[in-house]
């Protein structure tokens, strides 16, 4: 069935038990972020190698992320909380400002899906409908939200470890700026141009948001860098996870 059978939860799981697999590593992409999967994992009594069901959970809603990266005192773009309606999102537009854009989300998003930069209240209505449509057939889910477009910034992702008693180290940073259409097609580590102040930042964020999950095993924590305040005092918020 082509790519779709990567995606068949159900089938992946059946398989394991027939063939005596008593672990399954998910490799990268939409199954490794996918707490249903590692639900069903934990089920069957297989191991699913990567981080436990509620941390996927947690940071596969994006609502959730930003509520947790605002209790831990990570900086966030300004944006709309969880789920947002198209009016939700029109008032928020006007509320930045002649000038401003947005970009708009899928909750459950990922891997540059269920995107839409949005410039002006014209654009609002067919961008919003796109990324419904877009999220619910990728994710199973419309929902959408909204965060302030940074027109200038370099993505910058921290590779961390967690044994899941809050114990974090973190493996450094790289560079994930080069994409298109929201995908990365080159990463740089470490990430060139980053003061030893700025990385320092970044890698703290990223290990006090782990910390509070008491994160098990490999993760990523992406942030945005604005350019156009550059330096050890460079203005960088939290993303997802």
């Amino acid at each position: 069935r082509g790519a779709a059978a990567y995606l068949d939860i159900e089938q992946i799981v059946a398989v394991a038990k027939q063939s005596g697999c008593d672990a399954i590593h998910p490799g990268y992409g939409f199954l490794s972020e996918n707490a249903e999967f590692a639900s069903q994992c934990a089920e069957a009594g297989i191991t699913f190698v990567g981080p436990q069901v509620e941390t996927l959970a947690l940071f596969g809603d994006k609502g959730q992320a930003r509520m947790l990266a605002k209790k831990c005192g990570v900086p966030l773009l300004p944006g709309t909380s969880g789920s947002t309606s198209l009016e939700e999102a029109r008032d928020f537009l006007m509320s930045l400002g002649n000038d401003a854009a947005v970009m708009i989300k899928a909750i459950a998003g990922g891997g540059g899906r269920g995107m839409r930069v949005v410039h002006s209240v014209d654009e609002m209505d067919a961008a919003y409908t796109r990324c419904q449509s877009e999220a619910k057939a990728a994710f199973g889910s419309g929902d959408v939200y909204v965060e302030q477009l940074v027109l200038r910034a370099r993505h910058i992702e921290v590779q961390i470890l967690g044994d899941g008693s809050g114990a974090v180290s973190h493996l450094g940073e790289r560079e994930c700026s080069i994409q298109r259409r929201n995908q990365k097609l080159v990463e740089i580590a470490p990430s060139p141009g980053l003061s030893s102040h700025l990385r320092g930042r970044l890698s703290t964020a990223a290990v006090r948001l782990a910390q509070e999950v008491q994160y098990a095993s490999l993760g990523t924590f992406e942030f945005l860098v604005d350019v156009a305040h550059n330096g050890d005092d460079a203005t960088f918020t939290f993303i997802e996870a």
